[in-house]
């Protein structure tokens, strides 16, 4: 068994000098831990009576103590004084530097099954009561000294203070899984990616950390036995769980997050036999990956999702569409997003296969404006500005603006490439156009909205005149901060 200072103790027992050339005058066997006096001292987490047992029994000096339990000379003085140690990392740090087995306070590791480890990594078996009861204590012992500090101090917020450099509060202990699953599961998981989806749609957007955790949560549901059609349908939700948490690490310019949830979306779809899952998945993913400087892989992910998408049952209504099937619509999106990966592509057949793409998703699916996704004008417009053509642009870039009106976030996007064609263009109303745009992207918590006034502020950054000037600093500013 391995612990932290565990030569040094040892050093001692054998008599060589300890730490600072000083040879204590008694020496202590580590095996006298499993005294009854001593084991009630670990027991009770009595650090000073620990300490004078090594003053008065091993001889060691303040110093030594503090050399041996890796803390400074005054700490321990403290302590000898009858400061309590309530920091479960502090009790720990001792512990292990005293070679104190952690089992005789009450320390041992947690495993993720519900067993202990002891110091050594390996597993004890179950959790005795006493630990978690010894946790709740010194949450109640901590609860009772804010609470003290919060009525009667005069100075709350130094002795506040005061307390919580000595105090360190443990994890909580892990929260069971159920032992068999049932539909409300399943129910749990799609209010969850349903509430994550419409915070997405806020301006502040959603958050990365907290999908991916949602999502974490979710996928150790995947443990539990179930029928298999609870089964399944668990996979599914928890999948879908998976792309809304990979569009929100996408979204804030996190792109081996937002691959990682794509991945395991697929995962778990092709698992399940969900093929729009699957499509959706690869759609999402080729976007992300073109997006990122990866155009032919984006492209190999959306022509696979295209593929794919041909088996969506004609009746999937999912894509949440008015008067069409899910189909058309997931195969409209993933040809537009294909078009913008072809046209990023330095080869000669490039341009006509994206225009040929984007005929065949107009031919597929027409959104309207009572439909909650999916635009094909705006990426419209940003194919036609990409090589130039800022009157074929036009159109495309108001038709998208007229679409998400009072939808803040999509229309932001949209008001950009719109400010974009009119600066490029020389067009009067191009700096009044700018400024919106600029002034509503720096609304949004969004990296990659953000990240599209680049374009915009290069635009402005050739365009003469001082205002122009101004508002490209703007946008540069607005597109490198991450808020």
């Amino acid at each position: 068994m391995s612990h932290g200072h565990a030569d040094r103790i040892a050093a001692i027992v054998a008599g060589t000098p300890a730490a600072g050339g000083e040879k204590p005058t008694a020496l202590i066997d580590p095996a006298s831990y499993s005294r009854d006096d001593v084991r009630e001292i670990l027991a009770a987490h009595d650090i000073c009576a620990l300490y004078q047992v090594l003053k008065d029994e091993v001889r060691l000096t303040q110093r030594q103590i503090a050399e041996l339990a890796g803390q400074s000379q005054s700490e321990v003085s403290e302590i000898l004084a009858g400061r309590k140690v309530l920091s479960y990392a502090l009790l720990v740090r001792i512990a292990d530097h005293l070679a104190v087995p952690r089992e005789l306070m009450g320390l041992s590791w947690w495993g993720p099954d519900g067993t202990h480890a002891g110091p050594d990594g390996a597993y004890r078996g179950e959790v005795t009561v006493s630990e978690p009861e010894r946790l709740a204590e010194m949450l109640r012992r901590h609860l009772i000294a804010l609470a003290s500090i919060a009525a009667l101090a005069s100075n709350p917020l130094a002795k506040l203070t005061e307390l919580l450099e000595h105090v360190e509060l443990p994890s909580p202990s892990p929260v069971p899984l159920p032992s068999q699953l049932a539909g409300i599961h399943v129910a749990k998981v799609r209010d969850l990616t349903r509430q994550l989806n419409q915070a997405a749609s806020t301006p502040s957007g959603s958050d990365p950390e907290l999908s991916s955790t949602a999502a974490g949560w979710a996928t150790r549901l995947l443990d539990v036995p179930g029928t298999e059609p609870v089964e399944r349908a668990l996979k599914t939700a928890v999948g879908e769980l998976h792309i809304e948490a990979g569009w929100s690490g996408f979204d804030a310019g996190l792109y081996d997050r937002a691959m990682h949830h794509y991945a395991r979306a697929l995962e778990l779809a092709t698992e399940a036999g969900d093929t729009y899952l699957q499509v959706l998945a690869l759609t999402y993913a080729g976007l992300a990956t073109q997006e990122h400087g990866q155009p032919n892989d984006g492209l190999k992910m959306l022509q696979y999702a295209g593929v794919k998408a041909a088996d969506i049952p004609p009746d999937e209504q999912r894509a949440v569409v008015v008067g069409e099937s899910g189909r058309a619509a997931v195969q409209a999106v993933a040809l537009v997003d294909e078009a913008t990966a072809l046209s990023r592509l330095d080869y000669p057949e490039a341009a006509q296969a994206a225009d040929t793409a984007m005929v065949k998703a107009r031919e597929l699916w027409q959104p309207t404006p009572a439909d909650p996704y999916g635009d094909l004008d705006r990426p419209a417009a940003c194919l036609e500005l990409e090589r130039g053509h800022l009157d074929a642009a036009e159109p495309f870039a108001a038709a998208s603006m007229r679409r998400w009106e009072g939808r803040g976030r999509s229309r932001t996007q949209s008001a950009i490439v719109l400010a974009t064609i009119h600066v490029r263009a020389g067009e009067p109303r191009g700096l009044q156009l700018a400024h919106g745009a600029v002034t509503s992207a720096g609304k949004l918590t969004s990296v990659r909205a953000r990240q599209r006034l680049v374009p915009l502020a290069e635009a402005l950054a050739a365009r003469r005149g001082s205002d122009a000037e101004q508002l490209a600093r703007m946008a540069r500013q607005v597109a490198a901060t991450r808020v």
